[in-house]
């Protein structure tokens, strides 16, 4: 007897911590404050020796309510990681020094005017101001010797006066989203700092912008970007030159292409530039560029990738010169893929459900990348001979105490025979065979894809309860050029039927229940909002965020004055066509569905207008409706309790009508 009670005792004992543990570690659905908690990873950077990446951690300081960004670094192995800053003022652009001892960065810290560059022992220690410019550093570089900095500047003082000065404006395309106004005295130019003396050199001067500057791998030369033409903003036309890398010294064009040239990235032999020509000589909103790689010694550039016909993008070369690794989307998909710089072979190196982003070479064959999936945020891997190995794991805090909704891909097809590629993001614990109330999140872009990667919006969305679906309707990118440039002067129209055949899939396989349909989205996913519900009266919801339904009444106030001018032409004689993808607005009166307008209170891109006037007409109209406008913010909304509230926003409102 006392056997029986001693060996219960010992079960009960047993039993006892893993009923607790079972408790405390029971899995809970993503909620707006997660927005605190999540942290973003990104611009990895491989030592010259190839044993540690350098990369920026972005976290939220809910105190202060913004984001701060530290540099860090991990190990190639992945079994360390060390944190190098860890100061309240932001730290980005961490590039090493080419002996590897250093590793420079900027911040704005410490009080110093502006964003200047620091530069910090890699085994440790306080960093230590570089510069004090008085202008806006734009972007840098190490010369390979190390014993300069390649700057590029924006001649503007960094210095606030009380009282500023008026805004004189003399230019076609005179205001951009964050930037704000332009003005013509702020021109880019390129300078070489001496790291010891401190004495800076002007490389380049005059009207003329320049940018993407790199040197060559001897430090002999500098690539970079200009456009020369008589009125820079009237046209996509840039080119690539090469200079040496001295004051004064005359800069020779390398490409004549009418269109666009940049991005430039020299081989490791200094005998070759890849770079990006645009698909069209002329200003096109429906560009995908191709990748193109040219012998410096003369010749016609290759376009390596104009017959695969997906956009591609982040190009680098592996250390032998031998292949040029690129980003490919398609059809839902980002992956990792290489082109061999003398036959032109294309060949995937990884793939799959997932996204990838942000690479680096590491050693022949070896790369670094960001990489997401659908249920894991961006993390570093190394990808050794075409197989992923996590290196970071600052996710995994995140992710411990959810539970993410699943997410998989299905195919509709239009009226006029179109096949769309979209995704579905189901609940957790929700079976297949359950009608949800569902809500269509649509991108913005136009020219962008919804991927097999972790999307915050979506999931939240989908934690309230919701099925949620993104669609990769005509004008995204991942379907080629032709999918991308089919919507041109023609807004509203297929993208229509397009997410229409996605809306008729899910309630005809059961997925949706036909009475408690939602849509929403921000930017062109906002302008889709307004069309839809204009076009179909089952949407018993909606949320249009940065959007706009009266086309003509933005021409001079947005940034889109080359698109307006070149896709369809001046208002004075051509108001029909923008009246025709006007219709939103002009049939606001067909429009049922209780619509929430969402807007930054900055927003250049696309301003408040575009929001207002949809508002005001169902307001008139009586239709439900409310406008949210958020204090100082561009067209991306940044501050975290304004991140927080928009999705307790978007929560509250489809719940108030489909649940």
């Amino acid at each position: 007897m006392r056997r029986k009670k001693f060996l219960y005792l010992i079960c009960l004992l047993v039993s006892v911590p893993n009923l607790i543990f079972s408790q405390t570690t029971a899995k809970r659905k993503l909620k707006p404050s997660d927005v605190y908690r999540l942290q973003s990873i990104g611009d990895p950077q491989v030592s010259p020796e190839g044993n540690w990446i350098a990369y920026t951690l972005s976290s939220v300081d809910s105190a202060a309510n913004k984001r701060n960004t530290d540099i860090w670094m991990v190990s190639w192995d992945g079994k360390q990681t060390v944190q190098l800053t860890n100061s309240p003022d932001a730290e980005s652009q961490p590039r090493w020094s080419p002996d590897g001892k250093y590793l420079s960065f900027v911040s704005a810290r410490q009080g110093a005017t502006g964003s200047q560059i620091w530069l910090m022992n890699r085994l440790g220690g306080e960093g230590k101001q570089l510069t004090n410019l008085k202008s806006s550093l734009v972007d840098y570089s190490w010369a390979p010797d190390g014993k300069k900095l390649l700057l590029t500047l924006k001649t503007t003082d960094t210095a606030k006066p009380k009282t500023p000065k008026p805004w004189v404006i003399n230019r076609y395309r005179f205001k951009r989203d964050v930037e704000g106004y332009i003005t013509q005295r702020q021109p880019v130019h390129l300078y070489l700092m001496d790291i010891d003396g401190k004495k800076t050199d002007t490389l380049t001067a005059g009207e003329f912008d320049e940018s993407g500057a790199v040197f060559s791998p001897d430090g002999k030369q500098i690539a970079f970007v200009s456009n020369h033409t008589e009125d820079p903003d009237r046209n996509t036309n840039s080119d690539i030159f090469v200079m040496d890398a001295v004051p004064k010294a005359t800069a020779k064009k390398i490409t004549s292409f009418a269109g666009g040239d940049y991005g430039p990235v020299w081989s490791p032999d200094g005998k070759m530039l890849a770079y990006f020509q645009s698909a069209s000589a002329t200003y096109t909103s429906y560009d995908q560029p191709y990748l193109a790689l040219v012998d410096l010694a003369g010749g016609e550039p290759k376009l390596l990738s104009k017959t695969l016909d997906r956009h591609v993008n982040n190009p680098k070369f592996s250390k032998d010169g031998s292949q040029l690794a690129v980003l490919v989307s398609d059809d839902r998909e980002r992956y990792l893929a290489q082109f061999n710089t003398k036959t032109g072979a294309f060949a995937k190196i990884a793939g799959g459900k997932r996204s990838f982003g942000a690479v680096q070479a590491h050693s022949l064959n070896n790369w670094v990348v960001s990489m997401s999936e659908p249920q894991l945020p961006a993390e570093l891997f190394a990808v050794e001979n075409g197989v992923t190995r996590r290196l970071t794991k600052h996710q995994d805090e995140f992710l411990a105490p959810l539970e993410l909704a699943t997410v998989e891909g299905f195919t509709s097809i239009s009226k006029d025979g179109n096949k769309v590629g979209s995704i579905l993001i189901r609940p957790a614990g929700i079976g297949a065979t359950q009608k949800m109330p569902t809500l269509f999140f649509i991108h913005g872009g136009p020219v962008a894809q919804d991927e097999y990667g972790f999307d915050l919006s979506r999931q939240m969305l989908s934690a309230a309860g919701y099925a949620v679906v993104g669609v990769n309707y005509r004008g995204s990118s991942g379907r080629g050029l032709a999918y991308s440039q089919s919507i041109n002067a023609d807004w509203g129209n297929l993208e229509v039927k397009d997410i229409t055949s996605a809306v008729d899939y899910v309630v005809e396989k059961g997925i949706a229940d036909p009475e408690k349909l939602g849509i929403g989205g921000w930017s062109y996913g906002g302008i889709m909002t307004d069309y839809m519900i204009a076009s179909d009266t089952r949407f018993k919801a909606a949320s249009s965020g940065a959007g706009v339904a009266l086309v003509a009444s933005l021409y001079g106030v947005d940034q889109y004055i080359m698109q307006y001018d070149n896709e369809l032409g001046v208002p004075w004689k051509n108001m029909d066509k923008y009246l025709a993808i006007s219709y939103p607005f002009l049939k606001a009166d067909k429009i049922k569905t209780p619509t929430q307008f969402m807007v930054g209170e900055s927003d250049f891109n696309v301003p408040s207008p575009g929001s207002e006037q949809m508002y005001q007409a169902l307001r008139s109209l009586g239709v439900p409706t409310e406008l949210i406008i958020y204090p100082g913010q561009f067209h991306g909304i940044s501050v975290p309790s304004y991140v927080k509230d928009r999705f307790e926003r978007y929560i509250s409102w489809f719940d108030k009508y489909l649940k």
